[in-house]
């Protein structure tokens, strides 16, 4: 039994794309720290958070909800990260590691959400 979100390797891994986000986004144009930088860090800001509140809910239902939210904003976070490739601002490397990242946080979002409606 998780006893803490903390131990979840989805919220792990979110932290972690969190970060790389921040440092990548770093190097923007400052014309886009309102803009692009801005709806990047809230994203994916709001992925592991929405982990995280799930998890300290009541009922399993609010918890897959919050794990819905936070699929809906990992979805966001990759049109963003693509948006950033097509107009230079991530490089193509980059933007395609960021994308791994962001499939591997989507495929433990899935995995458990599909075990918490199997409880």
């Amino acid at each position: 039994m998780i006893s803490s979100f903390r131990e979840l390797i989805v919220w792990q891994k979110a932290m972690n794309l969190t970060e790389d986000i921040y440092r990548n986004t770093k190097n923007f144009p400052s014309e886009e720290k309102f803009g692009l930088v801005s709806q990047m860090n809230r994203a994916v800001v709001s992925i592991p958070s929405n982990v995280a509140e799930g998890h300290g809910r009541n009922s399993t239902g609010e918890y897959i909800q919050h794990l819905g939210i936070a699929k809906g904003s990992l979805c966001e976070l990759e049109t963003q990260i693509e948006i950033s490739k097509r107009l230079g601002f991530l490089s193509i490397q980059t933007a395609f590691d960021l994308l791994e990242k962001c499939a591997v946080v989507n495929k433990l979002l899935v995995g458990l959400i599909k075990s918490l409606k199997n409880r």
